[in-house]
């Protein structure tokens, strides 16, 4: 490691480090619009076993992914549209990106109290509320 004086005298260019995207197929952006190619299970990785809802899509880039379907239960068919985020599964191997529920074509997960955010429910309380006035 150089010290500030000797950076100073040498005129030493920083060099940035190269990041590399988690999730590539999304392009740099936030999320990606897809179509259902296909509903499939897949079974996870040695400790864990479960069947894990995947669906393959074919983005609006023109590539074919795997993504994690969120929830317990869900409705999507083939030819349906879903919204995509980053985020990998952790104990499936090679898919880095999850269906947003509650968006698009997706519905949220019904009855769902808790970490109601990450599954698109919305309070149960403000929608009654909203219903009577």
């Amino acid at each position: 490691m150089t010290t500030l004086r000797q950076f100073l005298r040498n005129k030493i260019k920083r060099i940035r480090k190269y990041h590399r995207s988690k999730t590539p197929v999304l392009k740099k952006s936030p999320q990606r619009r897809g179509i259902c190619l296909k509903i499939l299970k897949e079974k996870p990785k040695k400790p864990n076993s479960a069947k894990r809802s995947v669906v393959k899509l074919k983005l609006t880039t023109g590539r074919n992914i795997r993504a994690q379907i969120p929830g317990e239960t869900h409705n999507l068919q083939r030819f349906k549209r879903v919204l995509v985020r980053g985020g990998r599964a952790r104990d499936l191997p090679g898919i880095r990106c999850r269906v947003i529920r509650g968006k698009l074509d997706c519905l949220p997960v019904i009855k769902r109290r808790q970490a109601r955010s990450k599954y698109g429910m919305k309070n149960i309380d403000d929608v009654v509320y909203s219903k009577k006035s």
